[in-house]
């Protein structure tokens, strides 16, 4: 299955927060997300595993309380029901992979 970029619709996330569901089944999907700066992806959790892999700009990402700085290249990885969250400190892009997939994106879009 193909999913071209110029087809997929971009939602609102939140201020300064917009994603594309790039790629998807029932039990694997990935996202692009894009960040202004000072952006927040605020604290949450979810049953799902993720995987996220920098693509571009410079975050502070929280881990159950834990603070890192993450640049492009970087990644990193969520079990189930463990709260996260980032900031943007400049404009940047995430990839994130989700397993299985989150239903209610694709139904948001």
């Amino acid at each position: 299955m193909v999913f071209k970029n110029d087809e997929i619709k971009k939602q609102p996330v939140d201020q300064g927060i917009s994603r594309q569901v790039i790629a998807h089944d029932s039990e694997l999907m990935m996202v692009k997300v894009e960040f202004e700066r000072d952006a927040i992806g605020l604290p949450h959790s979810h049953p799902h595993r993720q995987t996220s892999y920098v693509v571009s700009g410079k975050f502070e990402l929280t881990i159950e309380g834990k603070k890192s700085i993450i640049v492009e290249g970087d990644s990193f990885f969520i079990p189930p029901n463990v709260e996260h969250g980032v900031v943007a400190l400049i404009d940047g892009i995430l990839i994130d992979a989700f397993s299985p997939a989150r239903i209610e994106f694709i139904n948001q879009g």
